[in-house]
């Protein structure tokens, strides 16, 4: 006789597993939400606390001052983000910045503003090249690549201008860096347009899926086929177009290229990466977080300074708030198994 009765095996899994992947699920949601958001509400208190200890900071002037101040940090933070989400690390944004810096002088008082600002971004696309072929094409550690290019970068920037500035008389260089449009500062616009292509780049586009991919595991990637070496070739690059842009924006603001600058820039970067909740070891991030840690340390720095308080505080602050995130980031993948 057939047996007309339900199979109670398939039933009975079916009913045990629903339940339990809308558990692990919950959890996953309310560990990310801490991740994802706790730096907004960590910005927000720090914002509210500033507010209200000095009369200063909340006025249109110093908050325009900060964003004016942090654009060209903003910009390499927000392109090392993408560099960090595909896996790897750099630490040579700094001496990056710096190399732009003095190609953009150079060239300006050579064959003009324009020619000078274009040729000091192209010429950060270009170190940023170097990066990705040297962790691409000789499998050297990001890491290890990154601090070892940025000595040579910068080293190089000391050797061409005997550790002398660059300057530039011409007018027209200095538009970039110092102009405003109304109130608004032109390169913080500029900061804002790179931004939101940025987080288009990586949330919307089949390219920021495969920079997700390579990060979360490179082996399945490629088995995919996904050209791994390429898609982390092309972030290096990305993240050096964008040293080079925050490089030529300080060269135009202060009409000099100083082969010095952007030394605090490498680590500042990476920390407002994982700050802002960039997992360090690749496949999670977002570039709007990124702004937010960038903003935080900003706030930290320009409010600690009105208030009077000693320098080597704000490192304390900044150390801590780096150790939270990063910690807290790590707990997460610990409990979504990764």
């Amino acid at each position: 006789m057939r047996d007309m009765r339900p199979p109670k095996t398939e039933s009975t899994a079916e009913a045990v597993a629903v339940p339990v992947r809308s558990r692990l699920s919950l959890r996953r949601i309310e560990a990310r939400h801490v991740r994802d958001y706790g730096i907004i509400a960590v910005t927000a208190v720090v914002f509210i606390a500033l507010s209200l200890a000095s009369s200063a900071f909340f006025s249109v002037g110093n908050l325009f001052n900060i964003l004016y101040q942090n654009a060209p940090l903003a910009i390499m933070a927000c392109a090392t983000t993408l560099v960090v989400v595909a896996g790897n690390f750099d630490l040579s944004v700094g001496a990056m910045y710096a190399v732009a810096a003095i190609s953009a002088a150079e060239m300006a008082v050579r064959l003009g503003p324009l020619a000078g600002i274009l040729f000091g971004i192209v010429v950060g696309g270009f170190t940023g090249l170097i990066n990705g072929l040297v962790v691409t094409r000789l499998r050297v550690n990001a890491f290890l690549a990154t601090l070892a290019t940025s000595l040579a970068f910068r080293g190089f920037a000391i050797a061409v201008t005997n550790g002398f500035l660059v300057e530039v008389r011409d007018p027209g260089f200095t538009g970039l860096g110092r102009d405003k449009i109304g109130p608004v500062p032109v390169s913080v616009i500029i900061a804002v347009v790179v931004i939101l292509i940025l987080q288009f780049v990586l949330s919307r586009t089949v390219f920021g899926r495969y920079i997700y991919a390579v990060g979360g595991n490179p082996g399945a990637a490629s088995i995919s086929g996904v050209r791994v070496s390429t898609i982390v070739l092309a972030t290096f690059v990305i993240g050096g177009f964008a040293a080079g842009l925050a490089g030529v924006i300080d060269a135009s603001s202060v009409a000099s290229g100083d082969a010095q600058g952007g030394q605090a820039f490498a680590l500042t970067a990476v920390a407002a990466v994982a700050l802002g909740g960039t997992s360090i070891y690749g496949g999670i991030g977002s570039v709007w977080r990124t702004c937010i840690g960038v903003a935080l340390f900003a706030l930290i720095t320009n409010g600690f300074n009105l208030l009077g308080v000693n320098p080597y505080y704000q490192d304390i602050a900044k150390g801590l708030l780096i150790i939270f995130a990063v910690a807290l980031g790590a707990m997460v993948e610990r409990r979504e198994g990764r």
